[in-house]
Protein backbone atom coordinates (compact mmCIF):
# COMPACT_ATOMS: atom_id res chain seq x y z
CA UNK A 1 0.00 0.00 0.00
CA UNK A 2 1.36 3.42 -0.97
CA UNK A 3 1.92 6.04 1.65
CA UNK A 4 0.09 9.29 1.00
CA UNK A 5 0.18 12.59 2.75
CA UNK A 6 -2.21 15.52 2.65
CA UNK A 7 -0.80 18.30 0.47
CA UNK A 8 -2.01 21.07 2.79
CA UNK A 9 -0.28 19.46 5.76
CA UNK A 10 2.93 19.14 3.76
CA UNK A 11 2.81 22.83 2.80
CA UNK A 12 1.96 23.85 6.36
CA UNK A 13 4.87 21.91 7.84
CA UNK A 14 7.33 23.19 5.21
CA UNK A 15 6.28 26.82 5.72
CA UNK A 16 6.58 26.40 9.49
CA UNK A 17 10.14 25.04 9.35
CA UNK A 18 11.52 26.88 6.31
CA UNK A 19 11.38 30.71 6.53
CA UNK A 20 12.46 31.09 2.89
CA UNK A 21 9.53 28.93 1.77
CA UNK A 22 7.11 30.96 3.91
CA UNK A 23 8.47 34.20 2.43
CA UNK A 24 8.09 32.75 -1.07
CA UNK A 25 4.46 31.92 -0.28
CA UNK A 26 3.87 35.51 0.85
CA UNK A 27 5.52 36.79 -2.33
CA UNK A 28 3.34 34.48 -4.40
CA UNK A 29 0.18 35.68 -2.63
CA UNK A 30 1.08 39.33 -3.22
CA UNK A 31 1.95 38.66 -6.86
CA UNK A 32 -1.30 36.78 -7.43
CA UNK A 33 -3.28 39.64 -5.91
CA UNK A 34 -1.49 42.27 -7.99
CA UNK A 35 -1.97 40.18 -11.14
CA UNK A 36 -5.74 40.09 -10.69
CA UNK A 37 -6.01 36.68 -9.04
CA UNK A 38 -7.46 37.51 -5.61
CA UNK A 39 -8.90 34.01 -5.24
CA UNK A 40 -5.43 32.47 -5.48
CA UNK A 41 -3.97 35.12 -3.16
CA UNK A 42 -6.58 34.40 -0.47
CA UNK A 43 -5.96 30.66 -0.53
CA UNK A 44 -2.19 31.05 -0.32
CA UNK A 45 -2.59 33.53 2.53
CA UNK A 46 -4.90 31.12 4.35
CA UNK A 47 -2.32 28.33 4.15
CA UNK A 48 0.43 30.72 5.22
CA UNK A 49 -1.55 31.99 8.22
CA UNK A 50 -2.23 28.41 9.28
CA UNK A 51 1.47 27.58 9.01
CA UNK A 52 2.97 30.69 10.54
CA UNK A 53 0.74 32.10 13.25
CA UNK A 54 -2.75 30.68 13.21
CA UNK A 55 -6.01 32.56 12.95
CA UNK A 56 -6.29 33.30 16.67
CA UNK A 57 -3.04 35.24 16.71
CA UNK A 58 -3.96 36.95 13.43
CA UNK A 59 -7.28 37.96 15.02
CA UNK A 60 -5.47 39.51 17.96
CA UNK A 61 -3.02 41.37 15.72
CA UNK A 62 -5.70 42.69 13.32
CA UNK A 63 -8.38 43.27 15.95
CA UNK A 64 -10.79 41.22 13.83
CA UNK A 65 -12.75 38.15 14.91
CA UNK A 66 -11.08 34.86 14.00
CA UNK A 67 -14.25 33.60 12.32
CA UNK A 68 -14.37 36.67 10.11
CA UNK A 69 -10.76 36.15 9.09
CA UNK A 70 -11.51 32.52 8.23
CA UNK A 71 -14.37 33.67 6.01
CA UNK A 72 -12.27 36.38 4.37
CA UNK A 73 -9.60 33.88 3.36
CA UNK A 74 -12.01 31.12 2.35
CA UNK A 75 -12.86 29.96 -1.17
CA UNK A 76 -15.83 32.35 -1.25
CA UNK A 77 -14.14 35.09 0.77
CA UNK A 78 -14.39 38.74 -0.18
CA UNK A 79 -12.21 40.79 2.17
CA UNK A 80 -12.16 44.54 1.85
CA UNK A 81 -8.91 46.19 0.79
CA UNK A 82 -8.47 47.44 4.36
CA UNK A 83 -8.79 43.93 5.77
CA UNK A 84 -6.53 42.41 3.14
CA UNK A 85 -3.92 45.10 3.74
CA UNK A 86 -4.10 44.38 7.48
CA UNK A 87 -3.62 40.65 6.90
CA UNK A 88 -0.69 41.20 4.53
CA UNK A 89 0.79 43.67 7.02
CA UNK A 90 0.65 41.30 9.99
CA UNK A 91 1.95 38.29 8.07
CA UNK A 92 4.77 40.25 6.43
CA UNK A 93 5.79 41.69 9.81
CA UNK A 94 5.75 38.20 11.30
CA UNK A 95 8.02 36.94 8.52
CA UNK A 96 10.26 40.00 8.54
CA UNK A 97 9.38 40.99 4.99
CA UNK A 98 8.96 44.48 3.56
CA UNK A 99 6.96 44.93 0.36
CA UNK A 100 8.09 47.05 -2.53
CA UNK A 101 5.85 47.49 -5.58
CA UNK A 102 7.37 48.58 -8.87
CA UNK A 103 5.66 49.25 -12.16
CA UNK A 104 7.01 47.22 -15.04
CA UNK A 105 6.25 48.12 -18.62
CA UNK A 106 4.54 45.40 -20.58
CA UNK A 107 6.40 44.12 -23.61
Amino acid sequence: MALTRDFKETVKERAARDPAFAKAMLDEAATAFLNGEPHVARLILRDLVNASMGFEELATETNKPSKSLHRMLSEQGNPSMDNLAAIFGVVSKRLGVAFEARAVEAA
